[in-house]
């Protein structure tokens, strides 16, 4: 497993957790939901690039998961500036989601360089 897949799943998990304490504890639903979507879909977009059928196909699936990335920052950014999560909490996943974005853009564009050198 590649530090990026670690550190997706990773996250993912810490996204479920924050969901479950947003419904549970603040009895937030809508925007718990969205943060869960955009944030769990980081890795498995991650997952699928793994047995991407080319090379295009795994910079797309890098790419959409770089998107969900930002959008899962613009969700968390929100929930703290709305006091639905501790300041500890948001700026914790705020800074892994900000390592992740760094990660997917970094490997993209790796990806992007490998594959026009064929």
């Amino acid at each position: 497993m590649s530090i990026l897949e670690e550190k997706s799943y990773a996250f993912s998990i810490r996204i479920v957790k924050c969901s479950e304490y947003l419904q549970q504890e603040k009895k937030e639903f809508i925007l718990s939901k969205q943060v869960l979507r955009s944030g769990t879909a980081i890795g498995a977009l991650i997952a699928e690039g793994k047995y991407a059928q080319s090379k295009s196909d795994f910079i797309n699936k890098l790419s959409i998961a770089l998107k969900e990335a930002n959008e899962t920052k613009y969700w968390l950014s929100l929930l703290k500036d709305c006091s639905y999560l501790q300041e500890k909490l948001a700026i914790s996943l705020l800074d892994d989601i900000e390592n992740l974005i760094r990660m997917l853009a970094s490997s993209i564009k790796t990806a992007k360089e490998n594959n026009h050198e064929k």
